[in-house]
């Protein structure tokens, strides 16, 4: 595992905890200043942001050890925990942000210094934008699931806070009261939307699904760099946990190729992808013979030393695609 990697994303998440501590004092200190509902709102979510980043910060350092006896596979998939537990906290945030919302329109209260507080918050949406744009372009580079959550979320906070200011700019000039509240009903059915998309995303995630995007990147990737020797790879199964990505396959040789040959080849496979996912990589390949299928991959194979060839090769047939690559061909032989 990469250790300078590590250190980064803490060191992101440790500046972005900084940031949304310092985004917090600023959005109560507008709300304190003109008792507006729909800006209390948006600090209520600057609570969720500081918790949500205090969590991550800690599962970012777990996920970032390496592994051991009792945790094989490394502590990686904490960080889509991390992931899950902002996901709730977000949606949490949402509800109660309607509670006020519903309270305020039903009890309407004065509004006080609004200017100020536009500007206030109006600055603190530019500071989370940035930081969400910096989170999500640093986990995205480094796998990090942890960080690209807290980077959507900063983002969607920001989003909520330009139809914040609209609404109080609105406000301001009209002084419709109920304005007010209407604004933190709509985001907070916008935070709610935000908070369930996330732990949609880590649930399919903490459930292994399939990463497509993954396995066609890998499908590019092998066909680029295809020997001779590989006649198909098959019953590819990948999966990406923090820093580290898990990946089991067979491939299929020549049957005549001896265990030293297929040893080397398999070594050349782990090189080609750890080039491109980094040496965090952690492969299971498994070597199947060309003579024990049912059906002949004479037409599959580009082997030109081959003396026991039963039909012509046709390149067209040894393209690796997405159905070939994660196709079990044992559960189809059954």
């Amino acid at each position: 595992m990469n250790i300078e990697e590590n250190k980064l994303k803490q060191r992101v998440q440790r500046n972005i905890l900084i940031g949304s501590c310092f985004i917090l004092l600023m959005k109560f200190t507008a709300w304190f200043i003109t008792n507006s509902v729909g800006i209390l709102t948006d600090a209520m979510e600057s609570i969720v942001n500081v918790m949500a980043g205090a969590i991550s910060l800690y599962c970012i350092y777990l996920s970032s050890k390496p592994k051991d006896k009792d945790h094989p596979f490394g502590h990686g998939k904490i960080e889509l925990i991390s992931a899950s537990i902002e996901g709730i906290l977000i949606v949490v945030a949402g509800g109660l942000i309607i509670y006020k919302a519903v309270q305020r329109l039903l009890n309407p209260d004065e509004i006080m210094q609004l200017d100020t507080g536009i500007i206030i918050i109006a600055v603190s949406g530019v500071m989370n934008y940035i930081m969400g744009w910096y989170s999500i372009r640093t986990g995205k580079r480094h796998g990090s699931m942890a960080l690209i959550a807290e980077g959507k979320h900063l983002q969607s906070d920001t989003y909520s806070t330009i139809g914040l200011i609209t609404g109080l700019t609105l406000l301001y000039f009209t002084g419709i009261e109920w304005i007010d509240g209407a604004m933190a009903m709509v985001f907070g059915a916008i935070i709610i939307i935000t908070g369930v998309s996330i732990l949609r995303k880590t649930m399919d995630n903490l459930l292994d699904r399939a990463d497509v995007d993954l396995l066609n990147d890998m499908v590019h990737l092998l066909n680029e760099k295809k020997r001779t020797e590989w006649i198909d790879i098959h019953s590819t199964k990948a999966i990406k946990y923090g820093n580290c990505l898990y990946m089991d396959c067979d491939i299929t040789l020549p049957w005549f190729l001896s265990i030293e040959q297929g040893h080397k080849i398999g070594i050349d496979l782990k090189r080609i992808l750890q080039e491109k996912y980094s040496d965090s990589l952690m492969t299971n390949i498994h070597f199947d013979p060309c003579n024990v299928s049912l059906h002949s991959k004479c037409h599959k194979c580009g082997y030109e030393n081959c003396k026991y060839r039963k039909e012509a090769f046709r390149p067209e047939c040894s393209e690796i695609t997405l159905g070939s690559l994660i196709d079990n061909e044992q559960e189809e032989e059954n």
